[in-house]
């Protein structure tokens, strides 16, 4: 069976539940750490998917990436459910599915932006207007980040777009057109 499908099974029925119980903002944020945790580190999904390991230990691991806020009822529920169907290995899948249905049903938009050098406020401000003006009603969740190699400019990326405005993209760009 295909291992995307499951995950956003299990998501839909978990936000349904947790809009049911007025949990979805709270079930959001929770699976926005588990998510985020699995991400900064990779031996999670391995650990949990171990079967040497026992339940109540991935369990309790499970609960401690998703940090404060897991004594939450809904989510206990949700991975006593996942432990006795034998799907722990997939809470973090099924965290990153929550994710994005919730932002989805929300009209939430991940916004990242990276520069070259630190913004200024006027300037962050002025980006974040033009990027809200274009989101069609939606709210953003906007992160932002130096990174030096980009050597000027900026990159935006809203979900899974990016507007790439950077002196380096600038300079691969020249290099792709003289090698034709």
């Amino acid at each position: 069976m295909n291992e995307g499908l499951i995950p956003r099974r299990y998501a839909k029925a978990l936000y349904k539940v947790a809009v049911d119980r007025g949990d979805a903002e709270a079930l959001y944020a929770l699976m926005n750490k588990l998510f985020d945790a699995s991400m900064a580190e990779s031996s999670l999904t391995g650990v949990v998917a171990n079967p040497f390991v026992s339940v109540s230990d991935k369990c309790d691991l499970i609960k401690a990436a998703a940090g404060s806020g897991a004594d939450n009822v809904t989510f206990n529920d949700f991975l006593k459910l996942l432990a006795d169907n034998k799907r722990l290995d997939m809470v973090f899948a099924i965290a990153a599915q929550y994710t994005l249905l919730y932002r989805r049903e929300k009209n939430i938009y991940k916004v990242e932006v990276v520069s070259a050098a630190p913004l200024s406020d006027d300037d962050e401000s002025r980006l974040k207007k033009i990027i809200n003006g274009n989101l069609q009603g939606g709210t953003m969740e906007y992160t932002s980040r130096v990174n030096p190699d980009l050597i000027g400019g900026f990159t935006v990326t809203i979900d899974n777009r990016k507007l790439d405005a950077s002196v380096s993209n600038e300079l691969k760009q020249l290099r792709v057109n003289l090698l034709k």
